[in-house]
């Protein structure tokens, strides 16, 4: 409505409106009339309110468990040579042993010397490790190919072909420096 009609509707109820005070006692009398009102309960509405936050509850354990297994559904275990066959399995087994006890003796001949071969010997044993890890998840993926699996083992002998090489320059530093302080000593 327009401000004009507003005014217009005050200006014709004007007489109309009841503007006398209430008898004395209204307000008790009220609170009287309040009090006689039967309070009328449903029941089923109040059981229901009870179990609105077990349903809850319920609803929210019911969703993490669903996205919990979808989320198990979506990432495959990540297979390795071990879960190929038994006979690769003995490889697996094999091949970890023999590059820990190169890591030993690699480990057992660090010196000042021989720091940095050492060093760059275990970065480069890192970049095959994250090949591998690369490999596992194609195996995965391409449900065990044999191509995937001989790019497996060659990354294990890559890895031993590495420490027993860094080895061997340990060797050859080792005797230079025999040499070295031998024809010193003449």
């Amino acid at each position: 409505m327009k401000k004009d009609n507003i005014d217009t509707l005050f200006e014709q109820l004007e007489n109309e409106f009841d503007i006398q005070m209430p008898n004395s006692g209204h307000q008790n009398r009220f609170l009287e009339k309040l009090k006689q009102q039967p309070i009328i309960v449903d029941s089923k509405k109040e059981k229901l309110s009870y179990w609105k936050p077990f349903f809850a509850i319920a609803a929210s354990i019911v969703l993490c468990f669903s996205i919990f297994t979808v989320m198990q559904q979506q990432e495959p275990e990540i297979k390795d040579l071990a879960s190929v066959s038994p006979e690769l399995s003995r490889t697996q087994d094999f091949f970890t042993l023999a590059i820990q006890s190169e890591l030993a003796t690699l480990e057992a001949e660090r010196t000042p010397e021989t720091e940095e071969l050492i060093n760059d010997a275990l970065k480069q044993l890192q970049i095959l490790e994250a090949d591998y890890e690369n490999l596992k998840k194609d195996l995965t993926t391409s449900g065990d190919d044999k191509r995937v699996v001989y790019a497996m083992i060659s990354n294990f002998q890559n890895r031993i072909d590495v420490l027993e090489h860094v080895l061997q320059n340990i060797e050859e530093v080792k005797e230079f420096n025999a040499h070295a302080s031998h024809q010193n000593t003449l």
